[in-house]
């Protein structure tokens, strides 16, 4: 920090377990990549490359050894699995990440039908050389999945061998673990916050209200996810109450 200011929360240093600030890149260039880094490469740790942007993305062997080299740990994003799976391409899909140098992946289906043990398999399969970020919840408005179902599909996502759960929200911030408004659906957060360790849980929240709501509700150093890369230093200023929102949350 510029200047020492007393009563401001402790982060834990990268590589972290907790206080995880995942960053969405929808296809920024090489030298947006590079600045981000620069200016901010201290306040994130996961790098997704959204949906299947890497495919058509210029330069992303470079792109990607940037981030690495700034200590954060990129990856592609679920949606582009499931572009793999639903051809029946699973191996190819471990090869294409093997060939990008990847050592995080994403296995989703919020828009595949899939059955669930066919997830966890692949959950399995991949946590063996690799960590595995798995996502629950559906991206198809109108689906919906009980608390129940929520809960036992995190728990057994994470005994088939991922490092992380991700509550699924969108990049808009109203599917999900949110209502339509953008506002949280804090029953079916609450119930999830009882039965499996938030600090298992990335929780997306790209809106600034959704973040505040999760830092007001599970402390400075909770897990957030989709996280814009021009929003990921007023994040931090946030978890650390140098934002109006939190100012008085930490103070004596």
């Amino acid at each position: 920090m510029n200047f020492y200011l007393p009563h401001i929360p402790q982060r834990p240093v990268q590589p972290r377990e907790t206080g995880l600030t995942m960053v969405m890149d929808k296809g920024l260039s090489l030298r947006q990549a590079e600045d981000l880094c620069e200016s901010a490469s201290e306040y994130c740790d996961l790098i997704k490359l959204g949906f299947g942007t890497s495919l058509i993305t210029k330069k992303l062997k470079e792109k990607i050894k940037v981030y690495k080299s700034a200590g954060l740990k990129p990856y592609f994003g679920g949606t582009l699995f499931e572009a793999f799976a639903a051809r029946g391409m699973f191996d190819d899909f471990r090869t294409y990440v093997d060939e990008f140098g990847l050592d995080v992946v994403e296995i989703s289906d919020g828009v595949l039908e899939m059955p669930h043990l066919q997830k966890c398999e692949y959950i399995s399969v991949m946590a063996k050389d690799k960590i595995v970020l798995s996502e629950v919840g559906s991206k198809l408005r109108g689906k919906e999945i009980s608390h129940e179902k929520w809960i036992e599909f995190m728990k057994t996502e994470l005994k088939s061998g991922a490092w992380k759960v991700i509550a699924e929200a969108r990049e808009s911030g109203n599917m999900g673990i949110y209502k339509e408004d953008g506002s949280a659906d804090s029953d079916l957060i609450l119930d999830i916050k009882k039965e499996v360790d938030a600090d298992k849980i990335i929780w997306e929240a790209p809106l600034k209200s959704q973040q505040v709501w999760f830092i007001k509700l599970l402390g400075p150093n909770v897990n957030l996810g989709n996280i814009a890369e021009n929003e990921i230093i007023p994040l931090e200023t946030l978890r650390l109450g140098l934002r109006g929102d939190t100012l008085l949350s930490f103070l004596p």
